[in-house]
């Protein structure tokens, strides 16, 4: 009898503590799964991101430099045909060249006497020359960009929108607008800024006790003429960056398409 007894409270002990593990699996068991399901999607979202940066590092930095380069060379392409025709500078309220504050001074006092017309014809030949130039000097700006060590790849291709415009602008304006000097002042030339210049300036001497005024207008031109190239040159790169319908080439479409 005391063995039956026995053998009766382990059995009853026995289903107490598989009651007790029912019970705490039941309370456990949603935690756990939600645990499960938080662990997945973070394996998914590294998984995600890491592949994301694996496509990214895949890029050496001679491809990060080829497109960069290129980016810059597609944009010329573009700016080059929207400012080298008529009214190109000169209808463009962002980049219309104005007269040199000396030279604004100068047409106040021809207003005085009725001639500020003077003024207003040499301020659109100023534009004038610097749209006939700009399709000139489109090679000079791919060979600059074609000749320019780009250092730091990866902080100019992580970088602002236009960042690889402002490190070819920083790197290379001096030598270009050496070069441009001769295109500038024979588009001057061609146009008549010249002429309308020593016009203007020689009706303006001939008012007495007016202060003598010079001005280096080729220099002007060529500083005036880079600056908006350079500003749509910008903005192309930065639509590279963004837009892939203006990834035409394959290298283009290879580093922007990767970030």
């Amino acid at each position: 009898m005391k063995n039956f007894n026995d053998r009766f409270r382990l059995v009853q002990k026995r289903r107490s503590l598989l009651v007790a593990i029912a019970v705490i699996l039941m309370l456990v068991w949603p935690c756990m799964a939600l645990a499960f399901d938080w662990l997945k999607a973070g394996k998914d979202l590294f998984s995600d991101s890491s592949s994301q940066e694996t496509t990214v590092n895949t890029l050496s930095n001679s491809d990060i430099s080829l497109g960069l380069q290129e980016a810059l060379r597609v944009g010329t392409e573009r700016v080059v045909s929207q400012l080298g025709q008529v009214d190109g500078f000169s209808a463009d309220d962002l980049i219309h060249i104005p007269l040199p504050e000396n030279l604004q001074k100068v047409r106040s006092v021809l207003e005085t006497v009725g001639m500020s017309s003077m003024m207003d014809d040499l301020e659109l030949k100023l534009n004038r020359a610097a749209e006939q130039a700009t399709p000139q000097a489109k090679a000079l700006f791919w060979q600059s960009i074609e000749e320019m060590t780009i250092d730091d790849v990866q902080r100019i291709y992580s970088g602002a929108e236009n960042s690889a415009t402002q490190y070819f602008q920083e790197k290379m304006s001096q030598p270009l607008a050496a070069a441009m000097q001769p295109l500038i002042s024979k588009s001057m030339s061609e146009v008549g800024a010249i002429s309308a210049y020593d016009a203007a300036i020689g009706q303006y001497r001939s008012i007495p006790f007016v202060p003598d005024v010079k001005a280096d207008l080729t220099a002007y031109v060529v500083e005036k003429g880079m600056d908006g190239i350079f500003f749509y040159l910008g903005k192309e790169e930065a639509a590279i960056r963004k837009d892939p319908v203006k990834r035409t080439t394959e290298i283009l479409q290879k580093v922007f398409g990767a970030k």
